[in-house]
């Protein structure tokens, strides 16, 4: 299932792998049709019956979900996340992240921690390949940034902790783990612009 914490970890994943290019033309008509979708892709899955199932998730869909539907669940700091669909498994993206939170949840390295003199909403950019099959999926961070400066595995790693923590999971997720796709979805493609979900 679509489940809450699931939703939370696709936004970061997604999020914290994303990319300067514009942003592609979002609509509150295109993220309902996103939400229609993942409804359907979760009735598929409990179905007594569950047949197999091809769902073509477009770019703009993504974008207009994660603006309109379910704005108020990205996590506290995060904003204003963008997704690409690049094709060949590779994601790419934009997501604000707000500093002075992230500092406050964590210890500070002191003078040598390059973090420490950051401060307010900064862009956070990188790209990523994302590989699925037989229901487990593994994102593989390629490169990243932030606010225009390379930013080091990581550090990617201790923001994405730090923002999927829940009560369930809180020490957050390690982006190197593998993790299981919901929904009985089986592999999920991405095309330039569009990825398929496969049930």
């Amino acid at each position: 299932m679509f489940s809450r914490s699931n939703a939370r970890f696709g936004i970061l994943v997604l999020t914290v792998s994303v990319s300067t290019a514009a942003a592609p033309q979002i609509s509150r008509e295109q993220g309902n049709s996103m939400a229609r979708k993942i409804d359907a892709i979760n009735e598929n899955a409990t179905a007594k019956l569950a047949t197999p199932k091809r769902t073509p998730i477009t770019e703009p869909e993504v974008n207009s979900y994660l603006a309109f539907n379910i704005k108020e669940k990205i996590p506290r700091g995060l904003a204003e996340p963008h997704i690409r669909l690049l094709g060949n498994g590779q994601l790419a993206g934009r997501v604000l992240v707000d500093m002075d939170d992230f500092k406050r949840g964590r210890s500070s390295g002191g003078m040598l921690d390059p973090l420490s003199y950051i401060s307010g909403q900064v862009p956070v950019t990188a790209r990523g390949v994302l590989s699925t099959r037989d229901g487990k999926g593994k994102f593989q961070l390629i490169a990243a940034e932030m606010n225009g400066y390379p930013l080091p595995k990581p550090l990617v790693q201790e923001l994405v902790r730090y923002f999927s923590r829940t009560a369930n999971n809180p020490t957050g997720y390690n982006i190197d783990e593998p993790f299981n796709l919901p929904a009985k979805i089986r592999e999920i493609t991405v095309n330039p612009a569009e990825s398929i979900v496969v049930q």
